[in-house]
């Protein structure tokens, strides 16, 4: 679906299905360098389940235009532009990475228009290492090398996708490689910058839910503790075997954890 937001075109995945006023609300947030397809099993299912899904694509990503946003707190701002566009009051936001971190900023400092939050392969702050931000920023290949080799459990490495005839490491790398110059470093810098995630998690009051894979190399579930701390009485479900690329490694464990809190 297309629609527009703050002067530019953009795009989120609905299951091809007009929004129903009457119906619940869910948004989808992709990660740095990602876009709205990987949400798409998780979008599909609620949706079947009488929810309206909002999965976006994030200025500069995907089908999306304008220029990627360089800032969490813009990101969370946008999110809220969207639903305005959308005539939507009020979602329950979804977010993996460093969109777990706009849907955090998003409920924090937008409360009334959110109603539930679960974020997906998190931590805060969420730091990112100079030998991946180096690399984003002079587009080079070794950036997307390093995400997709570290953003997997050494279990999922080779094969194993429940999808019969598809192959994990390849589809991430593909996704992360169609992104336009410079997005990827836009993504990892707005992660690296963002100081105030243990402040807004504080100031949170919707039910929250931490979804981590035990797994986990890029945002550890031992580096959530400070986050875990600042919300009040968060949900946390650590999936064994899983690595960052929860909705791949374990999509039908990350089902059942998002319906009790959604």
């Amino acid at each position: 679906m297309h629609f527009t937001v703050n002067g530019n075109s953009s795009y989120c995945y609905t299951n091809s299905r007009a929004i129903d006023p009457g119906k619940p609300s869910i948004v989808f947030i992709h990660g740095s360098g990602m876009d709205h397809t990987v949400f798409t099993l998780a979008a599909r299912h609620f949706a079947r389940h009488g929810n309206n899904v909002i999965a976006v694509d994030l200025p500069g990503h995907g089908r999306s235009e304008g220029e990627p946003l360089t800032a969490i707190e813009s990101m969370a701002d946008w999110i809220v532009a969207a639903l305005d566009a959308l005539a939507v009051e009020q979602a329950a936001l979804v977010g993996h990475s460093l969109g777990s971190l706009v849907a955090m900023d998003c409920a924090a400092r937008h409360p009334t228009r959110v109603h539930a939050l679960a974020m997906v392969g998190t931590t805060a702050p969420m730091p990112v290492s100079d030998a991946i931000l180096n690399a984003a920023e002079a587009n080079d290949h070794a950036a997307f090398d390093m995400l997709t080799q570290w953003g997997y459990s050494k279990r999922h490495q080779y094969g194993g996708n429940r999808n019969s005839g598809m192959w994990m490491i390849g589809s991430t790398l593909r996704l992360f490689e169609r992104s336009r110059p410079g997005v990827l470093f836009a993504d990892m810098s707005a992660c690296n910058n963002y100081s105030a995630g243990v402040e807004r998690a504080a100031q949170v009051g919707c039910p929250v839910q931490l979804i981590l894979g035990a797994e986990d190399r890029l945002t550890p579930v031992r580096s959530t503790q400070p986050l875990q701390a600042a919300f009040i009485s968060p949900q946390v479900t650590v999936l064994d075997g899983a690595g960052h690329t929860i909705m791949v490694e374990a999509p039908n464990a990350l089902l059942d954890a998002l319906h009790e809190v959604l």
